[in-house]
């Protein structure tokens, strides 16, 4: 049995692709189980071989619940005497000065999230050289792909691709940036989830190499077959899909967005012999499915 917890679109990707690979799969929603709760977590994971953490909260409640949500977890994956792979973010490098992140990149946050991630990503690796469980990590930069909306590469940018609407950019749109496909999110954490001997340990997932934001959009023009009508957004602002309370979360991470934000997996590409998908593959699946969603809005 593999649970998947939380079933935004990793939570969800994941889960198909490992019953795609012939797991018994359970997921579980925080309106299914309140897993802030050790009991109601203990309850979600019985049963469970490897449990998959894809849980997130809003922002501006992520210092508080996190930590809430990763003790219950824990607790929660030791009871069951399963595994535990995590779904990670890069915030714990904090800003790198546009230096290539590996695995070996020290943490350097400074921001609340990042340390508080950091703190997390230490008490997870404490846990698995404790005895508490197996447990590993998986980083990726961020998402793009079907069903990805609340990323800088989603919902501000692929439906004006299509309709002809503003495209936001952020930052310095001209600097190299590492974009993960959700599918090679989703794959990297099932092949963490189907090798033991990969725990105790963080792991970048496959992301392809980074190109500018620039060249991710003209690629995106290129394949919807229409120029970008691009907005690049020097300072932060709510726009579109990104509201007041976002934006003065995403202020501490801005810096993304205004140094090179290179990641390199070769580690994880070497160790499992898989490649990421090529942009050029990963944003034909994300167009597709933004069309299919705007027919599916269409016909209601």
């Amino acid at each position: 049995m593999h649970v998947v917890l939380g079933v935004g679109p990793a939570g969800t990707t994941l889960a198909t692709e490992l019953a795609t690979r012939g797991h018994q799969v359970r997921t579980v929603t925080r309106k299914e189980a309140d897993l802030r709760d050790p009991e109601a977590a203990t309850r979600a994971i019985a049963g469970a071989e490897v449990v998959y953490h894809c849980v997130n909260v809003a922002y501006h409640l992520q210092v508080e619940a996190m930590p809430v949500l990763q003790e219950a977890i824990l607790t929660g994956v030791e009871r069951a005497g399963a595994r535990l792979v995590v779904l990670d973010t890069l915030y714990p490098y904090g800003p790198t000065g546009g230096a290539v992140m590996t695995e070996d990149t020290p943490w350097n946050a400074t921001g609340p999230k990042g340390r508080m991630r950091a703190d997390l990503d230490r008490a997870y690796l404490e846990a698995h050289a404790a005895g508490r469980a197996g447990v590993v990590l998986g980083r990726s930069a961020d998402f793009y792909g079907p069903g990805v909306l609340n990323s800088t590469l989603g919902g501000a940018v692929f439906p004006g691709a299509l309709t002809g609407e503003t495209v936001l950019g952020l930052g310095d749109v001209d600097l190299p940036h590492s974009y993960t496909y959700i599918g090679d999110v989703a794959r990297g954490l099932a092949l963490l989830g189907e090798n033991p001997d990969a725990d105790g340990r963080v792991w970048h997932l496959p992301t392809a190499p980074a190109r500018t934001t620039r060249q991710v959009f003209d690629l995106i023009a290129e394949r919807a077959g229409r120029p970008l009508d691009v907005r690049v957004m020097a300072e932060l602002a709510p726009w579109g899909p990104f509201d007041e309370v976002f934006v003065g979360e995403y202020r501490e991470v801005f810096y993304q967005n205004q140094e090179p934000q290179i990641v390199d997996s070769s580690a994880f590409q070497e160790r499992f012999g898989v490649a990421p998908v090529d942009f050029e593959e990963g944003v034909d699946a994300t167009l597709a499915w933004y069309r299919s969603a705007f027919a599916a809005t269409a016909g209601e």
